[in-house]
């Protein structure tokens, strides 16, 4: 099997099962409780906590550990509204977990802006610019596409933010981006930063938000007042401890140079086969492949039988018709239902991808034939 959804989802270090065991069987304690075995299990979260201010490019701030991407954003953005004549800008290109949240709260009566994608995928800073003014409470927009691999300008998007609304929140979800695409916080003005294990070799149910600033953010439920009163809840020690194994076995740089020679040798393979490819020079772990006649879904079974693993953008909205990002970057509706998303992991062998490329120009090949007869 070659598995190519990895935006979706990744294979988990074998060395993080090593780390559930140790923490969940031995070092299990509640992080919250008195005894001194939970006090040091505390400090370790303390000390995790530091090392991912480091991989993020900062010193400043403190991270707070969720169960997934969809609550780091949810906490985020709901976290962050006020009442007042504020307003909430977002881009049209963000995950469902933002995009939804955004409607949700222009449903209940916030002053919610969408900004448009350029034809090249990012953020159109202009029309950014325009939307921005001394009322804008939160800016929130996506590092990395997790449907296209766009890559979006922090620096210049910061550089916006401190120019027309400097008391504003700016949010970045940067799941498709954390340790995949060198940057630092400290570059930035990013006020919140969303990430995840699940996509980085580690386990699902654990994930984190950087706050820059505690006092830009309210609890959403309540509880104990654990994670500095804004996340309450016994703290998943098993979880957070598996995710810093996992980010200490990545090579951003490393990764991300066999990463970009698996794509072009995957690419190379698809010459002359009239298979269309989405590629922004943006990450090199994500683009889209367009099969003119065939639909997305028909391909994605039909690789599937074959042996070959791949989506249909977000895995949490694969199931829906059409593709809202691709959409806002121009591509008709034909185009898009044909369409498919290929996301590498940089531990895949060259061999790996090529085979891939060659069974996936098969199939179109052999579907439209048949589709002409």
């Amino acid at each position: 099997m070659i598995y190519l959804d990895n935006a979706g989802t990744t294979k988990m270090f074998d060395e993080c099962v090593a780390v559930h065991q140790d923490f969940s069987c031995n070092k299990f304690y509640n992080p919250s409780a008195m005894s001194i075995k939970s006090s040091e299990i505390s400090k370790q979260i303390l000390e995790t906590e530091k090392f991912f201010l480091n991989k993020l490019g900062t010193s400043q701030g403190n991270i707070l550990f969720t169960s997934c991407a969809t609550e780091s954003n949810n906490l985020a953005i709901k976290g962050s509204l006020r009442s007042g004549n504020y307003e909430y800008v977002f881009s049209c290109g963000e995950h469902a977990s933002v995009y939804n949240t955004a409607r949700k709260i222009e449903l209940d009566g916030k002053i919610v802006h969408f900004v448009p994608l350029t034809k090249e995928g990012v953020v159109d800073l202009e029309a950014l610019e325009k939307v921005l003014n001394e009322r804008t409470r939160l800016i929130s927009v996506i590092h990395v596409s997790n449907e296209t691999g766009a890559i979006n300008d922090l620096i210049k998007i910061s550089s916006l933010k401190n120019k027309l609304c400097p008391k504003s929140i700016l949010h970045v979800d940067g799941v498709q981006g954390f340790m995949k695409i060198p940057f630092a916080l400290r570059d930035t003005s990013i006020d919140l930063y969303s990430f995840s294990a699940h996509k980085l070799h580690g386990p699902k149910g654990i994930a984190g938000l950087y706050v820059k600033n505690k006092s830009s953010l309210k609890e959403l439920f309540e509880g104990g007042g654990q994670q500095y009163e804004l996340r309450s809840g016994t703290e998943n020690v098993s979880g957070i401890m598996q995710f810093k194994k996992a980010i200490e076995l990545i090579d951003i740089n490393k990764n991300l140079q066999h990463t970009l020679e698996l794509k072009n040798r995957f690419n190379k393979q698809l010459n002359e086969s009239g298979i269309q490819i989405v590629d922004f020079n943006g990450s090199p772990y994500i683009e889209c492949l367009m099969f003119d006649g065939v639909k997305g879904e028909t391909m994605l079974h039909a690789l599937e039988s074959k042996g070959v693993i791949v989506g249909l953008g977000s895995a949490c909205s694969s199931k829906k018709l059409g593709n809202r990002v691709l959409e806002q970057i121009g591509f008709p509706l034909n185009k898009i239902i044909s369409s498919i998303r290929i996301s590498f992991n940089a531990y895949m062998e060259f061999e790996e991808v090529e085979m891939a490329a060659k069974i996936i120009c098969d199939v179109y090949k052999d579907i439209k034939q048949r589709v002409q007869k």
